[in-house]
């Protein structure tokens, strides 16, 4: 190649008519800065999608494990099964009795989390907004019971639950989850109470709102985000609870989805496929609801993280 073609005024020249770089802001040191941002960001996403799909391919492999035979569950290490076997899925849910439990699952998490998001933000409403003597004192209670295990309690509350008559009913089982997730939901919905503006509840006053109607028409639309956050929450804890079921529970009609796992789990054999069949079962409704509301959830972490 001849030299003249390498020539800065050759180059300039093959530029477009009109074109500077200079006025263009086209620089060497700009160039090096949108390469080190180009680069850094592919980094991070090629982190992020792998970091997802270590989360992902768990699940991947269960609902991969639930379309195989108790033969070939072990032998067979494809990720996709030639011949799925769909007849899991029925078998689970008749052989395992998971219309019972199902349904219990149901009632148990609706009912829990309907009664944290009532209690927790009429509480969270009164801390933030209303004065009376000792408030910041049972606030700090209420967040110290968040670093008290769950195991650590058990004992205390399975002896209350006995001195109550509450063993091996509903209410028994419900109320110490309603209780549990009262401080998380109080100490998220407090801060978003107190971001409410005071202009709105004046002209709620004036409408003739009293303190319940401004947090139920005020305070409650406005705090929409955190009350999802609270409730995916919520309903994932109450959804795969497994050891209160086992110790306030004995009858197998109130038992909860969890609990009808272990009917595939025998004392000689366990009944992978069936096993696995119900547990993707049982992932699929939380799962549905966290992508329901992810709108919310992503709202409400992001709010409490930029105004929190």
């Amino acid at each position: 190649m001849p030299t003249e073609a390498l020539k800065p005024h050759n180059l300039t020249a093959r530029l477009p008519a009109g074109f500077d770089p200079l006025r263009e802001g086209v620089t060497l040191e700009r160039v090096r800065r949108r390469l080190g941002r180009t680069f850094r960001s592919c980094l991070a996403h090629s982190f992020l999608i792998c970091v997802s799909l270590s989360c992902l391919l768990p699940l991947w492999w269960m609902v991969v494990s639930s379309l195989k035979t108790q033969q070939t569950i072990f032998s067979d290490m494809s990720l996709i099964p030639l011949h799925p076997h769909w007849q899991n899925y029925a078998d689970a849910w008749t052989k395992g009795h998971f219309q019972t439990y199902f349904l219990n699952s149901v009632l148990y998490t609706t009912t829990t989390v309907a009664g944290v998001l009532l209690i927790s933000s009429l509480a969270a409403y009164s801390f933030a907004r209303l004065d009376f003597p000792g408030k910041n004192v049972i606030y700090f209670m209420f967040l110290t019971t968040l670093m008290v295990p769950i195991p650590g309690s058990l004992i205390s509350l399975y002896v209350l639950l006995i001195k109550l008559h509450l063993i091996n009913t509903v209410a028994g089982y419900v109320l110490p989850q309603v209780n549990a997730g009262l401080a998380l939901g109080i100490f998220i919905l407090k801060p978003f109470f107190e971001r409410t503006p005071k202009d709105l509840e004046d002209a709620a006053r004036i409408d003739g709102c009293g303190k319940f109607g401004i947090w139920w028409h005020v305070a409650m639309p406005l705090a929409k985000p955190a009350l999802a956050v609270v409730g995916i929450f919520t309903a994932l804890a109450v959804w795969n609870e497994y050891i209160l079921a086992m110790l306030v529970l004995s009858d197998r009609d109130l038992m909860p989805l969890q609990r009808g796992l272990m009917v595939f789990q025998g004392a000689h054999i366990t009944q992978y496929p069936l096993l696995m069949a119900g547990m993707t079962i049982s992932v699929v409704p939380i799962v549905v609801v966290y992508l329901f509301f992810q709108k919310h959830i992503i709202k409400g972490v992001t709010a409490g993280a930029l105004k929190g």
